[in-house]
């Protein structure tokens, strides 16, 4: 749902906040205050188009942003879009920029506006066969599952068989590439770590000099003044260990550290850090090897070897391509014959309910004084086998408003009053099953009163017990239903107009109902909007 929703502006908005809660929430207001403006500032931000004109005179940039409570998000979800006067959006989603088309995609999910002049999603024949699997629900739900996961391996085998490798001089051309590929990673004789150990022993080459230089420094020092110091030092100290067990213990001291000294020395080869000419270019050459097959064929060894592989399962498949296609050919019939059973299963069960749908809508719009309206769920068989990602069926709403008439497209009802009745008798029935959790009702009670106006009323109630309901009214049965209530007003201060909302508090939404229902405040119409208020939540 929305909790918040900020707009800076548009039109006479300035600076506006409106905190929406759970439920049925009702505008209301004068004309002309700015309610028409809340709706836009909404489909602005759920990737509408946007003029200058909407822009508030005088301001460099407009601005909308929510605070929306989703289902699966853990926190709040902020979404905004800020347009400057040159026509440059920013749009964001937590924070992270998005296109106007990511955000556009994204909102298509989370809100649904029906106004007058609104292309609803409901108009999006697409979605047509899933409402009416939503309301088969249980009993389509697990075939469904079947069928889709069947239907993706059919997909894959096909993509698989539509593969082409061209006539037979299109294919050796296509051979003779993948066998000197296969071959010239065959003949390098790659192992997977033999790259680090070949640059270790080239960073060693490349220092043997200095390696070397500094070995035989050391070496030179041991022979001329370690080694001869200590034998000194050992035969000196020999000549008095009689007199005292210490120097006897240093004796044998210095003799253990003569002889790991002479072990050093031995261990100081110099020629063991010589490499001749030859051993380098041979280094060399194969860190040379391996640079021009990453180029070619991965980014390491590890990659040029799985290319190896995938270019040996091509030429398999090339050359067994008679027999691979055969094999594949006789899985894609298995699945087929697969496919046309479940198929007809969902078939039978879409039309089943279909026919319950079509009756379920039929009675919402006569309901809401279409008496002469007939709706139709029509469940289209498509061309034998030509499966899609929902069997072998099409499913397109169909109404005709008037007797006699033939049964058309929803997107062909030409009266936005007529379509936005459809749209709410639509959204009743099926409110269980649409997922998109906000929806907006724009002045759809335009040219309805009674009765109607009643169903109306209590249609967007029901409705609210799902989702969270927007609707901006002029009729007082409507805004007797409210669960939170909002009045817009405008002031002027200086030179401009700006737009407030307030939320009403319980006597206030009274008020404001008598206001609506006879124009003026007085005893009576108070009376009247306590008793409609009265009925109206208990109905609730």
């Amino acid at each position: 749902m929305i909790s918040l929703l900020h707009i800076k502006n548009i039109g006479i908005i300035d600076d506006l906040s409106i905190h929406l809660g759970e439920g049925f929430n009702v505008l209301t207001g004068e004309t002309g205050a700015g309610k028409t403006l809340i709706i836009g500032a909404l489909k602005i931000l759920s990737g509408g188009r946007f003029s200058k004109e909407m822009m508030r005179t005088g301001a460099k940039n407009s601005f909308v942003e929510l605070s929306l409570d989703l289902p699966n998000f853990e926190d709040n979800v902020i979404v905004s879009r800020e347009i400057n006067s040159s026509g440059k959006n920013v749009c964001k989603l937590n924070g992270r920029l998005v296109t106007v088309n990511e955000l556009k995609e994204f909102m298509k999910k989370v809100i649904d506006i029906h106004g007058q002049n609104d292309n609803q999603s409901i108009l999006d024949l697409n979605q047509h066969i899933d409402l009416l699997d939503g309301y088969a629900d249980l009993e389509i739900r697990d075939i469904k599952k079947e069928y889709e996961i069947l239907y993706h391996e059919y997909v894959t085998i096909q993509k698989e068989l539509s593969l082409n490798y061209g006539d037979d001089m299109e294919k050796q051309r296509k051979l003779d590439l993948l066998n000197y590929q296969l071959r010239e990673i065959e003949e390098a004789g790659l192992k997977e770590d033999e790259e680090e150990e070949l640059e270790e022993k080239r960073k060693l080459m490349l220092a043997s000099e200095k390696i070397a230089n500094n070995l035989q420094e050391a070496q030179n020092e041991i022979d001329n003044h370690s080694i001869d110091g200590l034998n000194n030092a050992i035969r000196a100290l020999e000549k008095i260990e009689q007199y005292n067990n210490v120097y006897a213990e240093i004796v044998t001291r210095l003799k253990s550290s003569y002889y790991e000294i002479q072990e050093v020395a031995r261990d100081l080869s110099v020629e063991e850090v010589y490499f001749d000419e030859e051993e380098q270019n041979k280094v060399e050459q194969r860190l040379d090897l391996i640079q021009s097959l990453k180029r070619k064929y991965g980014n390491s060894i590890q990659q040029i070897l799985q290319y190896k592989s995938e270019v040996e399962k091509e030429i398999f498949e090339i050359t067994n391509l008679e027999s691979y296609i055969t094999e594949l050919k006789e899985k894609a019939l298995e699945l087929e014959n697969k496919l046309l059973v479940l198929a007809k299963k969902l078939n039978e069960i879409r039309l089943k309910y279909a026919q319950e749908l079509s009756k379920e809508i039929t009675k919402e719009l006569k309901e809401l004084e279409m008496q002469n309206a007939e709706f139709e769920v029509a469940v289209k068989s498509i061309e034998q086998n030509k499966f899609n990602s929902n069997g072998l069926n099409k499913v397109e709403f169909l109404i005709s408003t008037n007797r006699g008439d033939e049964k058309k497209s929803l997107i062909k009802i030409a009266s936005g009053g007529e379509m936005s009745r459809v749209m709410l008798a639509i959204k009743t029935v099926l409110a269980d099953v649409d997922q998109t959790p906000i929806l907006v009702f724009d002045e759809i009670d335009t040219g309805i009163s009674g009765i109607a106006a009643n169903s109306t009323g209590e249609k967007m109630k029901k409705i609210a017990k799902t989702h969270q309901v927007i609707c901006i009214t002029h009729l007082a049965t409507i805004a007797a239903k409210g669960d939170f209530n909002y009045y817009i007003y405008k002031s002027n201060e200086g030179n401009f107009t700006k737009t407030h909302v307030k939320q009403l508090t319980e006597e206030q939404t009274i008020h404001e109902i008598a206001r609506i229902s006879n124009g003026e405040i007085t005893e009576t119409s108070l009376k009247n909007a306590r008793e409609m208020r009265n009925v109206s939540q208990k109905i609730a």
